[in-house]
């Protein structure tokens, strides 16, 4: 077996001569199959290892007797130990958390801290083969990203170095039988037997008849394994690349944005991947209630004719679709949306709630170019001028229009994102009469040519 797994580290480039080794022991046949193993190269490798065990509090003495026997094993073989016990019972109730995930998440915050204490290169961990098919038997289960099915990693980045998973090429009888051979006696753990945890069930029931099917399953879900990483590698590099090329991330709020004619440019499978290397952006957990329906919805938010269209995501976050761009952003975005009604001063600045300008002055040669510029004559408009927000039915007029037409439908006209037309500000003069829609009408009362004496508006954002 030792030549079968140096083989495997040789082949997927695992170790580098000369580096520091961490490896996470439990005491069991799989970990302490891995630390002997290890042991046994580490003179021709140069290696400087350094064995850590984790007390998680949920056996009483006989998980301290399982970091005592792996301490006791160290010394006699003249490595490294680095021992310490955790609350998994406080820490599961203080974030909301399963067992097994509490554990977990405690369990590799103290293999990150030594990592970075001995500015380690690699972290060995006892996965094997078995490992490999019970975590693919559950994730076919539980989700439907097939990245899911890729299963466990021979070896990703992690704290100062590498997470190394040497064993995968090796089943559990392979490493029991090391053990004898070796005439190493490891620890038993009893809760493997108890079919409450999901991994056990499968490890019971389910795995045995997949074997029955195919005794060679462990080599095909391997061989699956590391032919879906390498694709998925692949296809996340070409996602990175689009998303940089087409997507905007605003900086300090959690807002990011494209457009749909861009987006959709590019292959099924890279929007897929986008929606979620968003996210990984956007959130600071993924939530566990996102699923594939999401990304469905949000293909079809993304490709739908309407205008105006919009999802909630799991926490703080919804997708809208705003004509030919999407945005998403905050569920409760920073926004106004509470109505305004102030009086312009003339001349002077006029500040709006969500922090732009009118600037209002007096001129003899009044300008109308851009579209954030507007002027009228003292004596074509009744002061005080006035800035608001919308209101039902509100309409305006303006050169070489027949009658008026609704603020409603200039907005739709100018493509006006739903949740940007509340706060969108317009002037009016005390006759309630519309002059400007900031931005994108001016009235029948805008001044074309000098009048004496006139009003100069200037909007600032």
């Amino acid at each position: 077996m030792e030549q079968k797994v140096v083989a495997y580290i040789k082949k997927h480039k695992l170790l580098e001569r000369n580096t520091t080794v961490l490896v996470g022991v439990s005491g069991g046949p799989d970990s302490m199959a891995l630390l002997s193993l290890l042991h046994s190269i580490r003179g021709d490798w140069g290696l400087k290892l350094v064995a850590l065990s984790v007390d998680h509090g949920l056996r009483g003495k006989a998980s301290l007797d399982d970091v005592a026997y792996v301490q006791h094993i160290c010394k006699q073989w003249g490595i490294i130990f680095e021992g310490t016990s955790v609350d998994v019972a406080s820490y599961k109730e203080m974030y909301q958390k399963g067992t097994q995930v509490a554990a977990r998440e405690l369990r590799y915050q103290f293999f990150k801290e030594q990592m970075e204490a001995y500015d380690a290169d690699y972290l060995a961990l006892g996965h094997h083969a078995d490992d490999q098919l019970e975590t693919m038997i559950m994730n076919l289960a539980r989700s439907g990203n097939p990245n899911a099915l890729s299963g466990i990693p021979v070896k990703r980045p992690f704290a100062t170095g590498l997470i190394i998973r040497p064993l995968l090429c090796v089943t559990k009888d392979d490493l029991e039988s090391f053990c004898k051979s070796r005439k190493i006696i490891p620890r038993i753990d009893v809760s493997n037997e108890d079919t409450t945890y999901t991994r056990n069930a499968v490890r019971k029931y389910v795995a045995p008849y997949m074997k029955e099917l195919n005794p060679n399953v462990h080599r095909s879900l391997q061989h699956m394994s590391m032919s879906m990483q390498a694709d998925n590698a692949y296809l996340e590099k070409l996602t990175r690349e689009m998303v940089d090329r087409i997507v905007t991330f605003t900086s300090g709020e959690k807002k990011a944005s494209f457009e749909t004619k861009s987006f959709g440019s590019f292959a099924d499978a890279l929007q897929r991947r986008a929606f979620h290397l968003i996210l990984n952006h956007l959130y600071n957990e993924i939530p566990k209630s996102l699923s594939y329906m999401h990304e469905e919805n949000f293909l079809q938010l993304v490709h739908s004719d309407a205008g105006n269209k919009e999802m909630d995501l799991p926490g703080p976050l919804k997708v809208v679709k705003a004509y030919q761009n999407v945005l998403f952003m905050e569920s409760e975005p920073v926004s106004i949306n509470v109505p305004y009604n102030i009086t312009v001063n003339i001349p002077g600045e006029t500040t709006l709630p969500d922090g732009s300008k009118l600037i209002a002055s007096e001129s003899s040669d009044p300008s109308n170019k851009g579209k954030y510029t507007y002027s009228c004559s003292y004596n074509e408009v009744i002061l005080p001028l006035r800035v608001r927000t919308r209101r039902a039915g509100d309409r305006m007029a303006w050169k070489g229009l027949n009658g008026h037409k609704k603020v409603k439908d200039i907005f739709i006209d100018h493509k006006v994102p739903l949740y940007m037309r509340n706060d969108w500000p317009i002037v009016e003069d005390a006759a309630g009469r519309i002059l400007w829609i900031v931005g994108l009408k001016k009235s029948v009362y805008n001044s074309h040519e000098s009048v004496q004496p006139s009003i100069q508006l200037t909007y600032e954002k």
